[in-house]
């Protein structure tokens, strides 16, 4: 199956799967003439790694469940790795949203007390935005 197919048939772009093949999560064969042929379990593999990026994992994450990429990996029982490298990138996860939180929480307050500054008579220097 040349890239264009296996583009096609998992719904990811050519690009994305080079990288794929680059980070060595899929492989493929040169043909005579220099193109990529992907055996058809690709198929299912790249499905998989596209969940599990998906899901919030790297790519880096995604190398600890190369064992089960091509089968059922919801139907796999998950290994105690599996399970540790998920909960950690939650954990990551969890803090950039919490950041995220506090920085919009944070300039909503300033636009809160810029506009009711402004609407209530309040002073502007020269140079403010909205002069």
């Amino acid at each position: 199956m040349r890239i264009g197919d296996l583009a096609t048939a998992t719904d990811s772009s050519p690009r994305a799967l080079r990288h794929y093949e680059q980070a060595g999560l899929i492989t493929a064969e040169r043909t005579a003439n220099g193109y990529r042929s992907y055996p058809p379990g690709t198929v299912t593999r790249v499905r998989n790694i596209r969940y599990l990026v998906d899901a919030g994992l790297t790519l880096e994450d995604v190398r600890v469940f190369l064992p089960c990429l091509d089968g059922d990996l919801a139907a796999a029982p998950p290994s105690a790795k599996a399970l540790g490298v998920a909960r950690a990138r939650l954990t990551v996860l969890e803090r950039r949203i919490a950041a995220q939180t506090a920085a919009r929480d944070a300039l909503a307050a300033a636009l809160a007390v810029a506009e009711g500054g402004a609407g209530a008579g309040g002073t502007r220097g020269a140079g403010s935005p909205g002069d």
